[in-house]
């Protein structure tokens, strides 16, 4: 199970970056003095580009701990 293991650390790692993609868009989006309906838009995506690497990192997570009880 050692597979099962290393390929949940690779997801919760690829879920790690969409994170600081996210973090880094959005400080990028405040900064840029982007008029209100524009901002909010470019918000909805990052959220949901959010939600997205929460799922991968949550999924990768899920990995690693069956890998370790079937070790």
């Amino acid at each position: 199970m050692g597979w099962l293991v290393w390929t949940g650390t690779a997801l919760a790692m690829a879920g790690l970056v969409g994170l600081g993609y996210c973090i880094v868009a959005a400080i990028a989006a405040k900064r840029a003095g982007l008029p209100d309906p524009e901002l909010r838009s470019r918000l909805a995506r990052i959220v949901s580009i959010n939600v997205g690497a929460l799922l991968i990192s949550v999924l990768g997570l899920m990995s690693v701990v069956v890998g370790v009880f079937l070790a």
